[in-house]
């Protein structure tokens, strides 16, 4: 549905029609060569937006990995921490047991030695009675005052020899509690050193997965802060796209409100309105069409503030025959809705003239 401009106004004001557009193409900004343009500034904002919105998301996304890795690398290093601790008892454990072990096994190498030098001292003292000569009866009593001195002699000699045997047998016990001390601090401290090369083994596969988590949370922490610095560009590079074009913007619209519609366009049935009244499109766009003018049909049949042909405003719902006849407010209305946020912007020729397509 094609909407045409004033410029297709009546024959009788063709020329003016002519000037006009002249002198739109002589205010209008001249583009330099390789310069963007507006349609293509506004691809490369909308095509920013949508990588900001993608990199936004995806470092999101690596921030909450990140979050999860650091919580997982905590739990990590407080379970080494305790099994650090674990290990560290183990090995006190296993020096103390160590430590008895060896002062068991001296304690045995004593007892030995003490037990040799009994049997040494027990065996000279039997050789020495054996080998002695054997008193006759007479020596014995003459050499003795009397029997019961006799008697004494006999069981002093019984007694040494029992203390002798029993020292024997005292030190032998203790050597062989010693040793069985020996055997049982031996078996302790085997137990223990597994013990303890079992937590070393924890210990070590705790560090390991501590270190594993630390990586991966560096990684995701890099790779978030890519994305983030990719963010910052993209926000950055779309910002002076937007910049670029509001000054484009800018530029047309100065250039268009030095536009005045001349004396011999069709009759204007409400008054102007400049660029800071309220329009339903561009007042570039407006300027162009009607000067602000809410003109009655031109050759062509278009007419009001929008320049509306008859099809097309009836198409729209009008509730007028012809556009000039109703009110702004409907006519901004149905020029709001044609424009359609300026996807509907090719239904005015001027917009192409100002430079909106």
């Amino acid at each position: 549905m094609l909407v045409p401009s004033a410029l297709r106004g009546r024959i009788g004001v063709f020329a003016g029609g002519l000037l006009i557009a002249l002198l739109l193409l002589a205010v209008v900004p001249r583009v330099a060569p390789g310069a963007p343009s507006s349609s293509a500034l506004q691809g490369t904002i909308d095509q920013q937006k949508d990588r900001e919105r993608s990199l936004a998301s995806t470092a999101e996304r690596l921030g909450a990995l990140e979050a999860s890795a650091t919580r997982a690398l905590q739990a990590a290093q407080s379970r080494l921490a305790e099994v650090q601790q674990e290990h560290d008892a183990a090995q006190r454990r296993l020096a103390t047991t160590t430590g008895d072990l060896r002062a068991t096994r001296a304690r045995l190498v004593r007892l030995r030695r003490r037990l040799e030098q009994g049997r040494d001292q027990l065996a000279a003292v039997l050789r020495t009675r054996y080998t002695a000569d054997k008193p006759d009866v007479v020596s014995v009593m003459v050499s003795s005052r009397g029997f019961t001195d006799l008697l004494e002699r006999v069981n002093f000699l019984r007694r040494i020899q029992s203390s002798d045997t029993r020292l024997v047998g005292i030190v032998r016990d203790s050597r062989d509690e010693a040793k069985e001390d020996e055997d049982d601090l031996a078996s302790l401290r085997r137990t223990q050193a597994r013990q303890a090369q079992a937590a070393a083994q924890r210990r070590d596969a705790m560090a390991s997965m501590a270190a594993g988590l630390a990586e991966r949370r560096a990684s995701v922490a890099a790779a978030r802060q890519a994305r983030l610095a990719a963010l910052s560009t993209a926000r950055s590079k779309r910002r002076g796209a937007e910049r670029t074009l509001a000054k484009l913007v800018a530029a047309q619209e100065k250039a268009a409100r030095q536009f005045t519609a001349p004396s011999s366009t069709p009759k204007a049935l409400g008054g102007a309105k400049g660029a800071s009244g309220g329009w339903a499109i561009p007042w570039s766009v407006v300027q162009c069409e009607s000067g602000g003018q809410n003109f009655t049909p031109n050759s062509a049949g278009a007419s009001g503030y929008y320049q509306f042909m008859v099809a097309t405003w009836k198409g729209l719902g009008g509730s007028t025959p012809q556009a000039y006849q109703a009110s702004k407010a409907e006519q901004d209305r149905l020029a709001a809705k044609l424009w359609d946020g300026g996807r509907g912007a090719g239904n005015w020729d001027c917009a192409a003239m100002v430079g909106i397509r």
